[in-house]
């Protein structure tokens, strides 16, 4: 079985981008299934519904949030009823959405995780706790293949929960910081591993805000309400292999389109 992530959509040209290369990587890798973290798709970050459902025609299958999920306030309007679409599994009970879906494949079960991460970046549960619970309940239910998006600023924080997870899940996949790293690898046990996937965006940018923004902002260190750049956009994501008995990773490669 062969997993398709695409990391972090920002903007429009990251929707224009990844609309319109989603199918074809598709077919290229021969994936299975098609993961999209689409919490920066909208102008003021966040998703639209339009957003959501036009990522779904292109090819997605499960969308992810992050720290950006309710940036948008039409996600109040559509994720209790999408299970194609999840939020981060750190937040409260009783928070729309949900944590983690389930993606029926005939064959096998897998289950799609969105975890945030503590370091820089949130003050809710720490992914180390929250995630022990969610493991008992997939075995218990038979799903083996199991894929987390960790959407977390510290690559300490990543690599310390993939290495806490290994040979338990299928990947631990990175997102948020908006660069691709180097590292993807499968970890001793079976998981498999990238410290972020990188993002879908302008190329032309700095993590897909317009340069003359955030060179304004470190210049004169006065915030700046800040827009996504447009223009010639990359695609970046990974390409998973999974073991169809085990749900173990049996290699994983980084790809920029």
């Amino acid at each position: 079985m062969k997993i398709l992530f695409v990391g972090d959509i920002t903007g429009r040209s990251g929707m224009e981008k990844a609309t319109q290369e989603l199918g074809r990587l598709k077919r290229q890798y021969g994936a299975d299934l098609v993961i999209v973290n689409g919490e920066n798709a909208a102008e003021r970050n966040g998703i639209t519904e339009k957003q959501f459902r036009d990522l779904r025609f292109a090819g997605a299958d499960v969308i992810t949030l992050g720290n950006h999920a309710w940036a948008n306030q039409e996600i109040y309007n559509f994720i209790d009823r999408e299970d194609a679409i999840i939020r981060p599994l750190n937040y409260p009970a009783g928070t729309p959405g949900r944590g983690y879906t389930i993606v029926d494949m005939g064959r096998v079960q897998v289950a799609v995780v969105n975890l945030l991460g503590n370091v820089f970046v949130s003050s809710l549960p720490s992914p180390f706790t929250m995630i022990d619970d969610v493991l008992a309940e997939l075995k218990q239910q038979g799903v083996r293949h199991i894929i987390i998006d960790l959407h977390a600023e510290a690559t300490s924080e990543k690599i310390a929960f993939a290495h806490y997870v290994d040979g338990r899940v299928s990947a631990v996949l990175g997102t948020h910081t908006h660069v691709q790293t180097a590292d993807a690898c499968v970890l001793p046990k079976g998981t498999a591993y990238i410290s972020d996937v990188g993002m879908t965006g302008a190329i032309h940018s700095v993590l897909g805000v317009k340069t003359e923004l955030s060179v304004q902002q470190f210049v004169t260190q006065i915030p700046v309400r800040f827009q996504h750049a447009e223009g010639e956009a990359r695609l970046c994501g990974v390409i998973a292999e999974l073991d169809d008995k085990t749900g173990l990773a049996k290699n994983i490669q980084a790809i920029q389109v």
